[in-house]
């Protein structure tokens, strides 16, 4: 089902390389889809399918996974065109990425499991937690895409922020300045500066692949509200207080649509588990075991 790497054998030709997990990478090939994997390990421990957020990849769970290691087995997939992944002809989105997912673990014949997602890998999580209710145990989201009201302004916004990532391709100097100011407000907690920098890094490479994302998520396609009731397995809601794009104002009523929810804030930017690690981990551990 994959093949073991290191970054020791690995080439690194693309900066969005980086961004991945440094250990413990595998590689996955199936359907046209071609993607690498952080993979801890440990058959007889309860899994944790993590799923990172736009632009990101694997290495966003890397901190998570040393302090877990040994009680819990950590599968994170670099998303396709981010990481080590190649990339595909499908839009990237909520119900792209959860179709993805499907596959993903039907592939590793994972058996049930907990979902944690970031962004648009939490809203991909809660539509396959909707989509296939007896195979996960329970789901932990940050921030996650697909619940915002919608509307004009929000359509006005993801077009700027679309038209801002296309604009890397005709003033490429610019546009780095400006992500590097971007991603200080993205990525705020000091445990997250190195993967932050990892991602600032690799702006102009993955800068297409973020425009054409930031263009569909005001489409009603990665609108999964309708869903939401479906969600049958417990969902701890992590929420970063300062994130200025994904507010809680504007998800506070879709969150509410979970049956067995659980909120918990956190003094961060948009990516909990990157930017508070410990404290992340005190509250997941303890909410899986009661889940399972």
């Amino acid at each position: 089902m994959g093949s073991k790497g290191s970054p020791d054998v690995l080439p690194l030709p693309c900066l969005r390389h980086r961004v991945s997990a440094t250990r413990g990478l595998q590689s996955w090939c199936q359907a046209g889809l071609e993607m690498s994997y952080l993979d801890t390990g440990g058959a007889d421990l309860p899994v944790l399918v993590c799923l990172h957020a736009i632009g990101h990849g694997s290495g966003d769970f890397e901190a998570m996974a040393e302090t877990m290691r040994g009680r819990y087995r950590i599968i994170a997939p670099d998303w396709p065109g981010q990481g080590r992944s190649r990339p595909t002809s499908s839009a990237p989105g909520v119900r792209t990425y959860a179709a993805i997912l499907q596959t993903f673990v039907e592939a590793l014949q994972l058996p049930r499991f907990t979902l944690v997602g970031n962004s648009v890998g939490g809203g991909a999580a809660l539509l396959y937690a909707a989509q296939n209710p007896h195979q996960v145990i329970a789901v932990v989201v940050a921030n996650p895409a697909g619940l915002d009201k919608g509307g004009f302004l929000s359509r006005v916004f993801t077009r700027g922020m679309s038209r801002r990532f296309a604009a890397a391709e005709h003033d490429p100097e610019s546009f780095q300045a400006w992500f590097a100011r971007y991603y200080e407000q993205v990525l705020t907690g000091r445990a997250a500066l190195a993967q932050r920098q990892r991602i600032v890094a690799s702006g102009l490479e993955i800068a297409p692949l973020l425009a054409q994302a930031w263009r569909g998520f005001a489409e009603p396609e990665n609108d999964i509200r309708r869903e939401l009731p479906s969600v049958r397995a417990p969902v701890l809601v992590t929420w970063a207080r300062q994130d200025r794009l994904v507010r809680w104002s504007r998800n506070r009523r879709a969150i509410e649509l979970l049956q067995r929810r659980r909120v918990e804030f956190f003094d961060a930017g948009h990516t909990p588990f990157l930017e508070d690690p410990n404290r992340f981990v005190a509250l997941v551990e303890p909410f899986i075991a009661s889940a399972a």
